[in-house]
């Protein structure tokens, strides 16, 4: 069995989320598909700043008896990305929210959500 840390589990799992999404988003034509890659983009993303955050058997930044000042480097988990990461959830769901509306309002112009409909809207 292999044996590495669930950080670079995470690493792994983070950038197979995001080259799919990107392959997702770049091949299909249909805006619902290019709307669950870009998802799928924000949530590999999401997990790339969790796991360098992450030190396996870490524990919480509280500075008590078990974890002293001169071990807290070592032993601690960075808060910063995980705060971070929230803080994307809900900007990546109201992104989104945002983006389903905007097809919506396509699909009733157009009857479609193929993005060959939309090329006399070019620039």
């Amino acid at each position: 069995m292999i044996d590495l840390p669930v950080s670079h589990m995470l690493l792994a799992t983070g950038f197979c989320l995001i080259l799919i999404g990107l392959w997702g988003m770049l091949t299909h034509r249909n805006i619902l598909r290019i709307v669950i890659g870009l998802s799928l983009v924000d949530s590999g993303i999401h997990i790339v700043m969790v796991s360098t955050g992450y030190i396996t058997g870490g524990t919480a930044a509280i500075f008590d008896e078990a974890v002293s000042v001169t071990q807290a480097v070592s032993r601690t988990v960075d808060p910063v990305p995980s705060a971070l990461v929230v803080t994307a959830i809900v900007i990546g769901f109201s992104v989104t929210a945002v983006m389903l509306a905007y097809a919506i309002r396509l699909y009733d112009a157009r009857k479609t959500l193929s993005i060959e409909a939309f090329a006399e809207s070019r620039w």
